[in-house]
């Protein structure tokens, strides 16, 4: 819509005192960042999307905090290879109006949301359930010991 609607570095108020819309062509990474690179950011996305797509493979994850974190990873990740495998760049479209702060667009906040939510788990999560398993496994497999040691095996007295 912006890229029909209005012409680069047309900047029109959205929200007033808060976010402008203005179209910006980024050909560079996150703030404009190494410009032309466009094959290094598209193998970049590609990687990130098979690392997700193994890890949900390996582990199946089920919190829902993880679950959506991935989700809005993967959809901003998709969504800028979209547009740098078809435009050559990515377009870029919220300004806020209240400090200075580079261009951005709905991608690169749902990478920034995502990444940001994995960062909170992994930091504040609740304890892994496998490590719960193998811990417990360990004292089941203590405890037989133990009890086999304490009780005469037949034919040995």
């Amino acid at each position: 819509m912006v890229r029909a609607a209005m012409v680069q570095q047309e900047s029109a108020r959205f929200v007033p005192h808060l976010l402008n819309l203005t179209y910006v062509r980024n050909e560079g990474a996150a703030f404009g960042l190494f410009p032309g690179r466009q094959p290094v950011f598209m193998a970049t996305s590609l990687m990130v999307l098979f690392v997700i797509a193994a890890f949900w493979r390996r582990t199946h994850p089920t919190q829902w905090p993880v679950v959506i974190a991935l989700g809005l990873v993967t959809a901003g990740a998709v969504g800028n290879l979209i547009d740098r495998l078809i435009l050559g760049y990515v377009t870029d479209f919220f300004e806020f109006s209240f400090f200075e702060f580079p261009v951005f667009n709905v991608a690169d906040t749902c990478i920034v949301i995502g990444v940001a939510m994995l960062m909170v788990w992994i930091l504040f999560g609740p304890e892994d359930d496998a490590d719960d398993a193998e811990s417990g496994s360990d004292k089941l497999s203590a405890e037989e010991d133990a009890s086999s040691a304490e009780t005469p095996r037949e034919g040995t007295e």
